[in-house]
């Protein structure tokens, strides 16, 4: 931010000028009292953010508001004023507009007064060379202040200085450019007009070739022209801009303007007032011809070509509907579709977006002139390349058509569908297309195929634009005309059907027939989709299907207009009449299975349609549906699992499974949804073998085995656009040029290919060839006497046979690669159905989570799940992988229901569990091990669920907390002796095996579930904290204890003396693990330290905080003997978590952490330094605000602070008062101090008498208390004076009371005279008083 400032800036805030004129001392005095908030607004102004400007601008003006008269505003102002010329590019327009606001808020300020300021502060005839690139901005800038302010053309005077000022500026045309001049024409289109005509004698000149010779004054002229012709017209004469001569350089003008706007890609204001005065003198064609056509595309640049463009754009809402075709049928406009056929590439600028943005505009604001609009529409639309349009088939700009507009548009792209006219579109041909030799290229076919296949996708497109409830009537119409071409074809008119009535020009080809197909499918799912709400409702309250079915119903029945293109057989037409009657019956369906009925209804219509597509697949799936459908609302009770079926017939709940499974192959998302929503009705009637039929396609195994089900590939039923499309991927070199190199990887990859597959049965072959050709010369040792050299016939036919060999061999590498293709096809269609059959699993883990068929989803999911992460390294396996991750997780596990009714699978659910955690424990990956453990997790909850409703349960809520219940009733319905020999061999493995997948969480959160039986695997989990065991898994066993021991549940699962045991059991092993303590050389038994010390401390809170007695004199011992050589190690290392986690353990027996080396070292050569005195030298400036203030508390402090230690060793320690500040030493204490301490023997630790107990009174004592002594600190040397450090009081945390903290400060005082104690600041004081604070 230094580079925002300029000297004179910073003048006002340097410290050492205040004495250099008489008014700056006062200023800088009144400015010193000011908060920093005021001066950090100019800092804030200049920042690259918006927002951040305009708080700040804003926070400025309310500041000044309230002090308008005082030095703020003058320094406010000069501080702006100085930023216009700042050197950073992006601050002057932020100076600039802030100094506009300030003036705009506070109208009393003179303009003239800011201008001669501007002037003053950067004069152009004083300022030096270097910064005069500077100096011209910040006169520019600071005249746009003053017009931003919206005072300028009320002050006269002001503005004709800044108009002086701006043709001064015009001069500098290599820093300022066009700037000065664009600023002009601003400010006095702004002026009014008498204003004006005494301005513009002296701005412009009477000089025709000066007015055409740039477009700023082309831009004045045509100011002048509009608001004082009279006034112009005396000063230059009639002028005619559109003549023949001046034409020219009126193209000349666009173009220099279009140069000029190339970066910020918009329309020059001098082209549209060209036009608007165009429009105004009725010369609009001669404008638009000889101009824009003639004159900017004549010679084609892609600056004037955006121009012309935008002019287009522009130019829509000014023309009338007999200037239109004008504009829309000639030359410009086959530019710009080239322009949209050729821009392909990513970094190429494309000018569709905002051509549409055009277009939108117009159609918005033109509502209520729908023949304009129409006609817009239309003429975009008929910009064809070779047949065909260059507009996308989705089109948003449809969406503003009126209703009227959007009818006739409809009726526009049928009637071109029917009847293609090919005469009145406009179309054009690439250059590259007019090379290519093909003639197949150029016939009329072609094109209206292309154009037909466009037609049919934008009138299903359109619906995706329209309300269905507002533009029913047009839904209806597309839908019926879609319907009808697919599947049938027109014999003789009639009026009964619209659709017979017009015939084909061109006749209709059967790709592109399949094309209709596949959009009218389409247009069923846009539809699906838009009325979820109401589920294809229409204003009859009748599914779209219904009403598409009914039509297609009329039109079989009138066979003598209309013909269907795969006629019906008998059977067919049977079918399609049960299902009619079908549909009849389920619309007089009970309210109470309304909602059932109406997913079954759905099927039905659905396949109903699809009869019209592939009739034989169709008319047996109706069959059975209907059969289906009959048995489902004919079942009044739930099947239930050991209900019995007739083993002759499968229940229909499969075949209705088996035929959404063959709906779900097909790739239609429609069907989908259908099968979703019918397997939610049908779900609660789910048997295991219909379940199965779904697993099975899980199963790869199986899946790969049994083909039940076809997948079929959508490839061949997509629209066929991009087909059409390919022949014009010839226009793009770039595109090409990366095809070429595509080939040559692919020649390259072939050849790879070809070297693999080269096997030993080839060589073979190929070595009999040349053998029997005598190519190989000696052969085993025999001499070839007859010659060297073969014949011309011999190796004729030596080069036939090779030629024949090397033909086959090809035919077999390329047999291999299509195996392979064909395999890797299937793989991607197997794993897509798989994908689509998860909805029918997810749907009933969500609407049936207590059924007990969800337990039998727990394997094959997890398998799933194991597979997808060995091989997810497709997209597609990802997306398997993820979407099973979370129905597992989410709708499963998470579930808050779950089944309460497992009878007789309670022995199969236990043998799932051990099943469950073996395979868990086998993963090779913690992430797929986690989901196997969740898994069996969920089970163990099922089985405890499921015993929670028996009377045997609820006796444990009435016991106490210390009486422990036996067997199931502890568990809450788990049997135990099941249970716990499953999971203590899971936890074994996990702290024996070296690589083990389970994880600490798990296990604890099996412990937070089950803490009863968490109670029977504490005992595997203490043996692991000492013995045989690695370092690492010890550590684990410390944190899996450390983690459980807190937990509520845990502890009511004890009693008293039990849980008094435990902890006396556990602090045994944990003492075993710290006799090693501080001798750790690896990172894991670093860790196992951690974890025993983190342990250690648990079990001290736990016995604290029950008042439990146990016995601490051993641990005391071990960790009174590791003391020194940790703390040598936390001298050597840096490693402090260590060093901590110990002295809290010591804390919580009674003995404080003794201070560090580290501060009297810092401290005690400071008092020899420094004489003892109250008084601080004064160095630099500081304000009086600034200054602290001395507490009054520091006299009394500096006297106790000053007494010498004259108290011998007998003194005792304190108990628990405030703590005093180290007392001041004389040299040769000093050199006492800087001996090493040497630890206290064990025989002042610990008391005489009777071990130590910790004691149940309400109060805490101490250790030391306990003992029956008073215990000396480990870190006071032996015969020594311990340094006034106590321990705590009863019930007191250790910290120094608030009142020695003034103490604190005189010390520091005293110890520290350098100026770094004024240079510190807040973070050093409060870092000081943190160490005040610390025992």
């Amino acid at each position: 931010m230094a580079e925002m400032e300029s000297q004179d800036v910073a003048e006002p805030m340097a410290p050492g000028e205040a004495s250099e004129s008489g008014a700056r001392p006062a200023d800088r005095e009144g400015l010193l009292k000011h908060s920093r908030e005021f001066l950090d607004f100019f800092w804030d102004i200049a920042k690259p953010q918006q927002e951040t400007r305009l708080e700040a601008t804003e926070k400025l003006l309310e500041y000044l508001r309230a002090r308008p008269q005082g030095a703020e505003m003058k320094y406010a102002l000069k501080r702006l004023i100085t930023g216009l010329g700042v050197g950073r590019e992006t601050a002057r327009p932020c100076y600039s507009l802030a100094l506009a606001q300030l003036l705009q808020s506070f109208e009393d300020i003179p303009l003239c007064s800011i201008l001669q300021q501007i002037q003053e502060k950067h004069d152009l005839q004083k300022v030096k060379k270097a910064t005069m690139r500077p100096a011209l901005f910040a006169n520019l800038f600071g005249v746009l202040a003053l017009f931003q302010s919206g005072r300028l053309v009320k002050d006269s005077e002001a503005l004709m200085k800044s108009v002086k000022l701006l043709q001064t500026l015009a001069q500098h045309h290599n820093h300022l450019q066009e700037q000065p001049q664009k600023a002009l024409v601003d400010i006095l289109s702004e002026v009014p007009e008498a204003t004006l005509q005494e301005i513009l004698p002296k701005v412009l000149r009477a000089d025709l070739n000066s007015v055409l010779g740039s477009p700023e004054h082309l831009e004045l002229f045509l100011l002048a022209r509009q608001k004082v012709p009279r006034k112009l017209e005396e000063l230059m004469g009639p002028v005619s801009l559109f003549s023949d001569e001046n034409v020219p350089r009126l193209v000349s003008v666009l173009k220099m303007a279009a140069a000029s706007v190339k970066k910020e890609r918009k329309l020059p204001a001098v082209a549209l007032d060209l036009l608007r005065l165009a429009l105004q003198e009725g010369k609009f064609p001669r404008f638009w011809k000889d101009v824009v056509e003639q004159g900017l595309l004549k010679k084609q640049s892609w600056p004037a070509s955006y121009l012309c463009f935008r002019l287009l754009g522009a130019a829509l809402p000014l023309l009338s509907a007999e200037q239109l075709p004008l504009v829309m049928r000639g030359d410009l406009i086959r530019h710009f579709g080239e322009h949209m056929v050729t821009a392909k590439l990513p970094n190429q600028f494309k000018f569709a977006p905002e051509m549409n943005e055009y277009v939108g505009a117009f159609l918005e604001g033109c509502r209520a002139d729908p023949e304009r609009q129409l006609a817009v529409v239309v003429a975009f639309t008929s910009v064809t390349n070779q047949g065909l349009p260059v507009l996308p088939t989705f089109w948003r700009a449809v969406r503003f058509l009126s209703p009227p507009a959007l009818k006739g548009y409809v009726a526009w792209l049928r009637t071109m569908f029917l009847q293609p006219d090919l005469d009145s579109l406009v179309d054009f041909s690439t250059s590259n297309q007019k090379k290519a030799q093909d003639a197949s290229l150029h016939v009329p076919e072609r094109a209206v195929s292309r154009l037909r296949k466009w037609l049919i996708l934008r009138l299903v497109s359109i619906v995706d634009t329209l309300h269905v409830e507002k533009e029913e009537d047009v839904i209806e119409e597309v839908a019926r005309f879609c319907f009808f071409h697919s599947f049938f074809e027109a014999k003789k008119p009639t009026s009964q059907i619209p659709e017979t009535e017009q015939r084909f020009s061109f006749p209709l080809e059967s790709r592109t027939r399949e094309v209709v197909g596949s959009a009218f499918f389409s247009l069923l799912q846009t539809l699906s989709t838009q009325c979820r709400q109401a589920p294809e409702q229409t204003q009859d309250s009748q599914p779209w299907t219904c009403r598409l079915v009914r039509f297609a119903d009329s039109l079989l029945s009138h066979s003598r207009n209309v013909a269907a293109l795969t006629p019906f057989t008998a059977q067919q037409r049977q079918a399609w009449d049960r299902m009619l009657q079908s549909v009849r019956e389920l619309e007089a369906t009970s309210s109470g299975a309304r909602a059932k009925a109406a997913a079954f209804q759905h099927l039905l219509l659905l396949v109903g349609i699809y009869l019209f597509k592939s009739p034989t697949e169709s008319c047996d799936l109706l069959g059975d549906i209907q059969t289906c459908i009959k048995k489902s609302l004919g079942e009044k009770t739930r099947r239930t699992r050991s209900k019995a079926t007739n083993p002759q017939e499968p229940p229909w709940v499969e075949v209705l499974v088996e035929i959404l499974l063959a709906l779900l192959a097909q790739p239609s998302h429609l069907m989908r949804q259908v099968a979703r929503s019918v397997f939610s009705h049908i779900c609660s009637h789910l048997t295991p073998r219909a379940l199965q039929l779904i697993l099975d396609v899980l199963n790869p195994e199986k899946n790969a085995d049994e083909d039940s089900v076809v997948v079929t590939d959508g490839s061949e039923e997509q629209l066929e656009g991009a087909e059409d499309r390919s022949s014009d991927g010839e226009d793009d070199r770039a595109s090409a040029g990366e095809e070429d190199s595509g080939d040559d990887s692919d020649d390259d990859s072939e050849e790879e290919d070809r070297n693999a597959d080269v096997d030993q049965g080839f060589r073979e072959q190929l070595m009999a060839v040349l053998r029997a050709g005598k190519a190989l010369g000696a052969v085993d040792g025999e001499d070839d006497d007859d010659g060297d050299e073969l014949g011309d016939e011999a190796m004729m036919a030596l080069d036939q046979n090779l030629a024949s060999l090397f033909a086959e061999q090809k035919l077999r590498i390329q047999a291999r690669k299509d195996e392979k293709d064909k395999l890797r096809k299937e793989k991607v269609l197997r794993r897509d159905f798989q994908i689509r059959v998860l909805d029918l699993i997810e749907v009933l883990v969500t609407k049936q989570p207590e059924s007990p068929l969800v337990l039998e989803l727990l394997e094959p999911l997890l398998d799933v799940i194991r597979r997808s992460m060995r091989t997810s390294s497709t997209k597609q396996e990802q997306d398997l992988l993820h979407k099973t991750a979370r129905i597992f997780t989410h709708h499963l596990c998470r579930s808050r229901h779950y089944c309460h009714d497992v009878g007789r699978l309670v022995g199969t659910l236990y043998a799932q569990v051990e099943r469950l955690v073996q395979q868990a424990g086998r993963q090779a990956d913690a992430a797929v091990s986690l989901y196997y453990f969740n898994a069996a997790l969920y089970l163990l909850r099922v089985l405890k669920g499921n015993a929670a409703g028996k009377p045997v349960c609820k006796a444990p809520k009435k016991e106490k907390a210390g009486s422990q219940p036996k067997g199931p009733e502890a568990a809450g319905g788990l049997d135990l002796s099941l249970v716990t020999p499953i999971y203590s061999s899971a936890l074994t493995s996990f702290l024996t095996r070296r690589n083990s997948p389970l994880t600490v969480t798990m296990f604890l959160s099996l412990f937070s579930r089950h803490p009863v039986l968490c109670k029977s695997l504490l005992p595997v989990v203490i043996q692991h904290v000492t013995g045989p065991a690695r370092p690492r898994h010890q550590a684990q066993a410390c944190l899996l204890l450390q983690k459980a021991l807190p937990t509520r549940e845990l502890r009511v699962c004890f009693d008293d003396p039990e849980w008094e045991q435990l902890v006396s059991q556990i602090l045994a092993e944990v003492t075993e693990n710290l006799r090693t303590l501080g001798e750790a050389q690896t990172k894991s038994e670093q860790q196992k330290e951690l974890a025993s010390l983190g342990l250690l401390n648990t079990l001290f809170r736990t016995i604290h905080q029950e008042k439990l007695t146990v016995d601490l004199t051993a641990v005391l011992g071990v960790l009174q003997s590791k003391q020194q050589s940790l703390q040598q190690r936390e001298c050597a290392a840096g490693s402090s978590r260590l060093y901590d986690l110990y002295w809290q353990a010591m804390k919580a027996l009674g003995v404080q952490r003794p201070k560090s080396g580290k501060k009297e070292a810092k401290e005690v050569p400071s008092v020899t330094q420094n004489p003892v005195s109250t008084k601080r030298k004064k160095k630099g400036f500081l304000p009086e605000t600034k200054k602290r203030k001395k507490p009054k508390s520091e006299g009394p402090a500096q006297e106790e602070g000053a007494r010498p230690a004259a108290a011998g060793e007998q003194q005792p320690p304190s108990t628990g008062k405030k703590r005093r500040n180290r007392r001041k030493a004389t040299v040769p204490a000093q050199a006492q101090a800087k001996q090493r301490p040497a630890p206290a023997p064990a025989a002042a630790l610990t008391g005489p008498g009777t071990p130590a107990k910790t004691p149940k009174p309400k109060k805490k004592r101490k250790l030391s208390q306990v003992n029956g002594a008073a215990a000396v600190s480990p870190a006071e040397p032996a015969g020594k004076k311990q340094p006034q450090k106590d321990l705590p009081e009863k019930g007191v945390s250790g910290k120094c009371p608030q009142s020695a903290l003034p103490r604190k400060k005189a010390r520091l005082s005293l110890a520290s005279r350098s100026p770094s104690l004024l240079q510190s600041g807040a973070k050093r004081k409060k870092a000081q008083l943190r160490k005040a604070r610390k025992p």
